[in-house]
Formats: C-alpha cells, sequence, structure tokens
C-alpha cells in the first residue's frame, strides 16, 4: 500500500501561533460546513443514535463517508462514541455539549434561512433573467 506524499513543508514546521489559530477556525468551519455533517448533527444531538440509524437519516451518504464523517466529528469534540460491551458490538453516537451548542447556533442560520427564502427566491429568478444568454 502506497503512503502517498508524506513529505512535511517548511511551512507545516514554521510555529506560529496566530496562524495555527486561524488554520484551526478554518478547519473547524469546512468541517461543519461539510456536505453531511448537520444531518448527523441534527441526528445526534436529539439523543443516542447508532450508525444504522445514522445512515438511514441522512439520505444518499455511503457507509464510508459516515464513517470518516462521524471520526472527524468525534475527533473535533462534537460527537461521543460509546462502544457497548455486547456480541455483536453496539455503538452509540452523542452530541456533546460542544456540538449542541453550535447547533443553537445553526439553528439561527435555518431561522433566517427559512424568514428569507422567498426574497431570495426572486433575487434568483431575477438574476437569471438578466444574466441568460
Amino acid at each position: 500500500m502506497s503512503q502517498g506524499n508524506i513529505a512535511v513543508t517548511d511551512e507545516a514546521t514554521d510555529f506560529d501561533p496566530a496562524k495555527l489559530a486561524v488554520c484551526t477556525v478554518m478547519e473547524v468551519v469546512n468541517r461543519i460546513s461539510g456536505k453531511w455533517v448537520i444531518g448527523i448533527l441534527l441526528e445526534a444531538t436529539r439523543g443516542p443514535v447508532r450508525f444504522t440509524e445514522l445512515e438511514r437519516s441522512v439520505q444518499g451518504i455511503s457507509r464510508r463517508m459516515l464513517t470518516l464523517t462521524l471520526r472527524n466529528l468525534e475527533r473535533d469534540g462534537l460527537l461521543t462514541r460509546t462502544v457497548y460491551p455486547t456480541v455483536p458490538p453496539r455503538v452509540e453516537y452523542e452530541a456533546t455539549e460542544m456540538a449542541r451548542e453550535l447547533y443553537d447556533s445553526l439553528s439561527g442560520l435555518v431561522d433566517w434561512a427559512e424568514r428569507h427564502r422567498e426574497a431570495i427566491a426572486v433575487s434568483r429568478q431575477g438574476y437569471d433573467g438578466r444574466t441568460a444568454c
């Protein structure tokens, strides 16, 4: 199996706290704006949820993408993963307090989108009409 590009650039080895803070913020924003994250967080904030339940509720996500997304959300401290010693093992995911706070913020964004949905649709139609060939 190939390890691909494993070289470390000078830029990555320079420790600059300001750059590190900006990179961390951008990584988190990119993570939560991912295609599947909001759906997963929505399910996990309702209470413990199993992998197969997430797979059914998040339409269109593959098993591999769900696995990767769950790992990244756990790594970022947004989900906790609990493995129960049963046969077969039962695994549940639940939103952390940090994720619940994030969900509250995302709810504000959803509310804004709902309030302005019609105005955005009208604006898009006007723009498309002006720019059509």
